[in-house]
């Protein structure tokens, strides 16, 4: 069975009683330990289908289930089995580094000497060893986004979630970030999905890429190959063909 299961999802909004459509029978699955890159353009729909995998919106039709249990319904069995970086780092200002990142340790009331000991050891995997103490005024932006990442790691999800995670950051450090991103997810074999404008970072992260019209469905299915990821001609007809897909979608006639 797929760790993750989106079969049908719609997601309606109501604004000032007109409706709102943000996800249209959306279907995709994902499997254990792979990761997964969406993309589409912006406003369509993204990261409302993420915050329907955290469990902060409910489905208005269809479901999305992660090993068989959903998100909304089931939202205190998936405490401490979820985890997500998003593209702001979220760190709160009066607490130090380290304090940040035993953040969602404490909320699950571990041990105070055990949150320490992990959140320090995720701090030294991203870097940050020598900074526990700084406060999140005193970083870079590269800087408190890889501690957002350390607290997401921390806690030892069984699926990362990332939404525009990077994309904030000027290219070289996204890159590093980046790099440094798939090479912790490897290590822990964490199933992911990573949400996207960049296509060019989807297709460096992703094994796999989802593309999304709008509202969001599913317009692609792309695997990715690491022998794809060494190819820049192989990569520019991917990308070609993910750009026209969407371009196709905003000329669609309802």
């Amino acid at each position: 069975m797929p760790k993750i299961e989106c079969h049908n999802l719609t997601k309606v909004f109501w604004i000032r009683n007109q409706s709102f459509e943000a996800i249209k029978d959306l279907n995709f699955e994902v499997d254990s330990g792979e990761l997964v890159a969406v993309v589409g353009k912006t406003g369509c729909g993204k990261s409302t289908t993420l915050n329907v995998l955290l469990g902060l919106e409910r489905p208005t039709h269809g479901r999305l289930a992660i090993d068989g249990k959903e998100p909304y319904k089931d939202f205190d069995f998936f405490r401490g089995k979820l985890s997500a970086v998003f593209q702001t780092d979220r760190l709160l200002p009066w607490r130090t580094v380290l304090q940040n990142a035993t953040y969602g340790l404490e909320i699950l009331h571990f041990p105070q000497q055990e949150r320490v000991k992990k959140a320090r050891y995720w701090l030294e995997k991203v870097g940050l060893t020598h900074f526990e103490n700084a406060y999140p005024h005193e970083l870079s932006g590269g800087m408190r986004q890889r501690v957002g990442i350390a607290r997401a790691f921390s806690i030892d999800p069984e699926v990362l979630l990332c939404d525009e995670a990077f994309g904030h950051l000027d290219e070289v450090t996204a890159r590093q970030l980046r790099d440094d991103f798939l090479n912790l997810i490897r290590e822990t074999k964490k199933t992911s999905v990573f949400i996207t404008h960049d296509i060019d970072e989807a297709l460096e992260l992703g094994e796999r890429v989802l593309v999304l019209g709008k509202p969001a469905r599913l317009l692609m299915n792309v695997q990715v190959p690491p022998a794809t990821k060494e190819n820049p001609t192989k990569q520019a007809e991917i990308k070609s063909r993910i750009i026209q897909a969407i371009e196709s979608d905003g000329t669609r006639k309802e």
